[in-house]
């Protein structure tokens, strides 16, 4: 009896330490707040068990770390954009981008992200176009090829990219892939084998220190990145596996957006490989010139990329968006696989419905996680009595995440419109300041919502009542999905 009153006490004491630890030093938001307290509180026997797995505050780690000299160098450029803007002698390529010198500024000190404007853009809506475009890159490589990915599948497409890369390695070219411990946790360890026999080189994002348990699992590195000797870059949404080729039954044709750049986008991109794969090796491979040759960019779109993650307390991905929200003065067109927003970015767009900005939000009409669908379905309905329009993409299942406002301003990449991609996960996106590309993006959203039902506010009224209480459910575990 004694022992269970031994224990009985050690875990209140150490609820009360969690319990201090998220009200004085986490600085969570206040629901966050009260949410965990109630956890503590009401489980002592598991509270603190789920707050080392699920609560950690990755902001005061500080895992992004740069030598005195590459900080330096990195804010000796930055600065001199940033004079730049404020002095207004930046000349656009695009003249319909200048009005958004402000939102340019916002992510160059938030994010660190330089504004270049020599950028060539090609995108893909489909898998076979985009991993053609890939492969042949990677065939064409002469020194390094960099890759991260949140999902490889050891399926036909994982095994084939495997075969490719090893055979690139054998040949001397500096071979890295990183991927997410949790996105692609079915992995076998013999995946990789040949690949590192050849002199390749993997590592995992946040792997399990010990079987079955890792204590990073709330927090993901969801980004899809590839750079091939510093001159290509691919950015978006397309994981590795046999699903994005529209070849799973389950899900039938996989639509979904993704980009192949070249120009002063692409050392940004690999910039952001670097940091994360010293992150998961706690190596410095050093910012050397092989990886970051000269480039003489042809193109013509200005393009900042933006990365966010649980390390930082700014969420620079969400506040970008609600910026060009903001902005909007004649339209708002939108794609996610998953919506839900949090209460800044729902009042925003919100406003923009009611201020006279046509707002169209696309999501699948077939869920991958039913849970997401329905807090999705909810969010959704509450938003079309403010004049939003809703479209349920019914030709297979929609993941593409990208958002265009007023034919001028496109951002395409990893960050769905929910609370984990803004707050739990390490995402990326590209933001493009080009007419072209924002109306070719534009053209790519009608062209689907052919293939879609638009969900009036009639039908949303009369939904089964099962429908409603799955949704009232969801909505209250949102924060969490």
């Amino acid at each position: 009896m004694q022992y269970y009153h031994n224990l009985y006490t050690g875990l209140t004491i150490l609820n009360l330490f969690f319990a201090g630890t998220v009200i004085f030093l986490e600085r969570r938001n206040i629901a966050a707040t009260w949410a965990w307290l109630m956890v503590l509180f009401f489980l002592p026997s598991v509270g603190f068990i789920l707050y080392l797995i699920f609560g950690q505050n990755l902001s005061r780690m500080k895992l992004y770390r740069f030598r005195g000299d590459k900080l330096s160098t990195t804010k000796g450029i930055i600065f001199k954009q940033f004079q730049e803007l404020e002095q207004g002698v930046i000349s656009y390529k695009d003249p319909a981008i200048a009005g958004y010198h402000d939102m340019i500024q916002l992510n160059l000190i938030t994010s660190y992200a330089l504004f270049t404007q020599d950028n060539e853009v090609e995108i893909f809506t489909e898998g076979r176009t985009k991993f053609e475009a890939l492969f042949e890159a990677i065939g064409e490589a002469e020194d390094h090829i960099h890759l991260l990915y949140f999902i490889v599948r050891d399926d036909e497409l994982g095994r084939r990219l495997m075969q490719v890369l090893t055979e690139k390695a054998r040949q001397g070219v500096k071979v890295r892939f990183l991927y997410d411990a949790i996105g692609s946790s079915r992995l076998n360890k013999r995946f990789f084998e040949a690949f590192r026999q050849a002199g390749g080189e993997t590592a995992a994002f946040f792997p399990s220190r010990v079987r079955y348990i890792n204590l990073r699992v709330n927090y993901r590195n969801h980004r899809k990145l590839a750079v091939i000797d510093g001159k290509y870059g691919f950015i978006g949404g397309f994981n590795i596996g046999n699903e994005y080729l529209g070849l799973m039954e389950r899900f039938g044709e996989w639509r979904d957006t993704h980009l192949m750049l070249k120009g002063g986008a692409v050392p940004q991109i690999q910039a952001q490989f670097l940091m994360d794969w010293n992150i998961a090796t706690s190596k410095d491979i050093g910012i050397e010139p092989r990886y970051f040759p000269p480039i003489v960019g042809n193109g013509n779109v200005g393009i900042q990329i933006v990365a966010s993650g649980p390390d930082s307390d700014e969420q620079q991905i969400k506040n970008s968006l609600i910026k060009m929200i903001h902005a909007a003065k004649e339209s708002i067109y939108m794609q996610t696989p998953y919506f839900i927003p949090d209460e800044s970015m729902f009042t925003a767009i919100k406003l923009a419905a009611l201020s006279g900005v046509d707002v169209k939000i696309m999501i699948p009409s077939v869920p991958d996680h039913k849970l997401v669908y329905w807090a999705s379905y909810s969010y959704i309905g509450e938003l079309l009595s403010s004049g939003v329009k809703c479209y349920l993409y019914e030709k297979g299942f929609l993941h593409a995440k990208m958002i265009v406002v007023d034919g001028k301003l496109a951002s395409v990449g990893t960050a769905n419109i929910d609370i984990r991609s803004f707050k739990l996960n390490f995402e990326v996106n590209a933001f493009m300041y080009d007419s072209a590309t924002a109306v070719k993006l534009m053209r790519i959203f009608e062209k689907d919502a052919e293939n879609a039902t638009q969900l009036t506010w009639d039908r949303f009224q009369h939904r089964s009542l099962l429908m409603k209480l799955r949704e009232s459910v969801a909505r209250l575990l949102s924060p969490i999905l």
